[in-house]
């Protein structure tokens, strides 16, 4: 049965079969642009001029076909809503027009006209994996689509759903009902496509048919912008952003991040200053980071997630910033501002699971798509969550492109990979029995490390300039080393180890420290050995972990000394530092994610002197290239003494490519040291640019009233030394005043 007309040959001529015609009807046809929109028909003598329009009406008293030369075509009803006609006047543009009960009328341009908006060499790209800008071709783009003679503005819908037996787009375009607009199958490749013309604006999702005959409604992987949790559809979205950060990112091009200076100012946004949005935020991280001397902040993730107690590590929209804090241009103008203002922008980026949120990218078309499909691999004990299917190559090529989204959409100029540790051993956080070997018979992840690999080479390839960074807290060999060598190609990895040994260091009351001195210099055995970043993160200042403040021994006075000392230490360590907010004014308590910083507490002298600390920390650091020059070298650093844990106290020297030494004694002991002799490297005098104990900074006074004067006395293996007072839980920093 044919379920056309017997009496009209033209449209008998191409005839649809009613199984088909029942599909079209339902929205469960894969390709139902073969059927309704505008088709050639062919009859004797004129060949290409006889089209039949076909379209769905359900409902509809009558319909017709409103050409463009204004010609009326009128369509008669078929079967299950559908209706169709013949022109003979060639294929041309139309619109449909529709009356219903009761005199309604309703017209609109029909979606089914129009030609893919996916080209032949997206769609390879896409099937082979290496489409380095997929937020351009998947997802929801509104554009103007060529019919047959003019265009028309609307929105292209696509979307990756290899086990779907259809797809279909809801939303505020049709009430959320997607039979109206099924989407047609691109072959092979496993996207699925439609063009709605007139469409600019509004929310939406996918509707999908699993292989099993379920629907299921699913937010656009590659949405870039969403509803506001807890509300989770995505939004059809534009941006007419006009950056002003070009000299910033000329500069940015021409460097060497690896060798600039770099101290990170590590930032929640929901909890930084609680009810500031994107726009509203800018001026006041601009003006608090950019007093304090920060190179950098780094944004926890904030790319969209429904749940704000995962602090944004539960990512659902992995191409949205979340809607929480504004438009996705909100998020460019903070950026943009930030770096109009000289400071560089990193992200948290999470790319090695994602949650089990069923209108999410979680079984998206019925089946495991994004995640991997043995248990073994595919899900994240710990954490309740699912692993990506690293070896699948749509899904690898679905993160590589979407960190080149963040490095190229919103200019930030690095990515700190959450996690890597998790990704790189297939055994992580599970017993025998419960993961399965590669196929070396090894525990590491083979796949994961290529997609590491990829990821960084691709960004180092094609943003210069900026920097990626491993959260990776094993011993894993090279992962700052090149990918040309092996290595994981990151630039700066987390030294996880340091912070450990040196907060449990800090944590002894100073009586017993002499017995841990070891946990405060082993750090320097390996300094070098990857390129490395100090963090003093989130994660140490939540969960029952306290402060800062509150991990150190003593009275109040002497737990801000123990953090003056600390952070003087962390700035002249071999490596890069981060500090999570409200560490730098000493906040007295736990960090939550429910509530703002304590910032009442900088009105008490001793911790607006901490921050006036680390405000200075920050200009001299930047002010001293020995302290980053050659933070990747052996070059850059040499002991004076480390081994004196009797005395509690590390001395060390720093140098830039120039030689200039910058020489830092930190006494870890309660007490002050007087006569303290160190050895220098030449005689004469030096100054003291730093005194952790200065009064400014809220300590008791005790030091060298700025500057000491050397003699030819050798020392610890130096030609020359001096005699210095070292005030107590304190750190000098020391430079010759003239340098030879």
């Amino acid at each position: 049965m044919s379920g056309i007309p017997e009496g009209d040959a033209a449209i008998a001529a191409a005839p649809v079969t009613d199984d088909v015609l029942r599909a079209v009807s339902a929205g469960t046809y894969h390709d139902p642009h073969s059927v309704l929109g505008q088709h050639p028909v062919a009859a004797d003598g004129v060949e290409d001029r006889v089209m039949v329009i076909r379209a769905l009406r359900p409902l509809a008293l009558a319909v017709r076909a409103v050409l463009a030369t204004g010609a009326h075509i009128e369509l008669a009803h078929v079967a299950y809503g559908i209706w169709q006609g013949v022109s003979v006047l060639g294929p041309q543009d139309y619109v449909l027009e529709a009356r219903y009960e009761a005199g309604t009328e309703w017209v609109a341009d029909d979606p089914y006209r129009y030609p893919p908006t996916l080209g032949e060499l997206d769609l390879h790209l896409i099937g082979e994996g290496r489409h380095e800008q997929l937020w351009r071709v998947l997802g929801a783009h509104v554009v103007e689509q060529r019919g047959v003679e003019a265009t028309a503005e609307g929105t292209a819908f696509s979307v990756w759903a290899p086990h779907a037996r259809a797809v279909r787009v809801i939303g505020d375009l049709n009430d959320w009902d997607g039979a109206r607009h099924a989407m047609r199958s691109m072959g092979g490749s496993g996207v699925w496509e439609l063009f709605v013309p007139g469409v600019t604006s509004g929310a939406y999702k996918f509707e999908l048919l699993t292989r099993d005959g379920r629907w299921v409604r699913k937010a656009d992987p590659l949405a870039r912008y969403t509803e506001v949790p807890p509300a989770t559809a995505s939004v059809i979205g534009t941006s007419d952003y006009e950056w002003q950060d070009a000299a910033w990112l000329a500069e940015r091009a021409a460097s060497d991040p690896h060798r600039g200076p770099m101290s990170v100012y590590e930032l929640h946004l929901g909890s930084w200053r609680p009810g500031l949005g994107y726009r509203e935020a800018a001026d006041a991280i601009v003006d608090y980071v950019g007093a304090l001397g920060y190179t950098h902040v780094e944004f926890l993730p904030l790319a969209e997630h429904p749940f704000g107690g995962s602090w944004g590590y539960q990512v659902t929209g992995y191409y949205a910033p979340t809607s929480r804090f504004g438009h996705p241009d909100d998020l460019r103008y903070l950026v943009d501002r930030l770096h109009q203002a000289g400071i560089g922008v990193i992200m948290d980026w999470v790319p090695g699971h994602f949650p089990k949120d069923d209108w999410a990218l979680a079984r998206f078309d019925g089946e495991a798509v994004y995640e991997h499909p043995d248990p073994r691999r595919g899900e994240h004990q710990d954490w309740g969550t699912y692993v990506f299917d690293f070896g699948q190559r749509q899904v690898r090529n679905f993160l590589v492109a979407n960190a080149l989204y963040w490095l190229e959409e919103f200019h930030v100029d690095g990515l700190r990979v959450d996690a890597v540790a998790s990704m790189l051993y297939l055994d992580y956080s599970r017993a025998e029995g419960e993961w399965e070997p590669n196929i070396r018979g090894g525990r590491e992840n083979l796949e994961a490390i290529e997609l590491l690999k990829e990821v960084t080479a691709t960004a180092y390839k094609r943003n210069p300039g900026t920097v990626m960074i491993a959260e990776e807290s094993t011993s894993w060999p090279g992962v700052t080393a090149p990918t040309s060598s092996g290595g994981l190609g990151f630039g700066l990895k987390w030294n996880m180890g340091w912070m450990h040994d040196s907060l449990q260091y800090m944590h002894e009351d100073p009586m017993y420290r002499s017995y841990h001195h070891n946990e405060i210099t082993f750090s320097f055995a390996y300094a070098f050995s990857e390129n490395f970043m100090l963090p003093i993160s989130h994660d140490e200042v939540v969960h029952g972990k306290g402060s800062l403040l509150g991990k150190m021994p003593g009275d109040h006075w002497q737990k801000i000394a123990n953090i003056r000392a600390y952070l003087a230490f962390m700035w002249s360590h071999p490596g890069k530092q981060l500090l999570f907010m409200g560490q730098e004014f000493g906040q007295p308590s736990e960090w939550s994610e429910e509530r703002g910083l304590d910032w009442w507490i900088l009105e008490q002298p001793i911790h607006r002197g901490l921050f006036e600390l680390v405000t200075e920390l920050n200009r001299l650091y930047r002010a001293t290239p020995a302290l980053w020059q050659l933070d990747n070298e052996a070059a850059g650093f040499e002991w004076i003494d480390g081994g004196d844990a009797r005395g509690n106290v590390v001395s060390f020297l720093r140098r830039g490519d120039d030689g200039t030494p910058l020489v830092v004694v930190v006494n870890f002991a309660g007490v002050p040291h007087e006569g303290y002799r160190v050895g220098l490297t030449q005689a004469g005098e030096w100054t003291e640019l730093l005194n952790t104990d200065a009064a400014a900074f809220g300590g008791s006074g005790v030091g060298n009233m700025g500057s000491v004067t050397a003699t030819d006395e050798p020392w610890a293996g130096r030609p020359a030394s001096a005699l210095l007072t070292l005030p107590p839980l304190g750190a000098l920093w020391l430079t010759p005043a003239n340098p030879r």
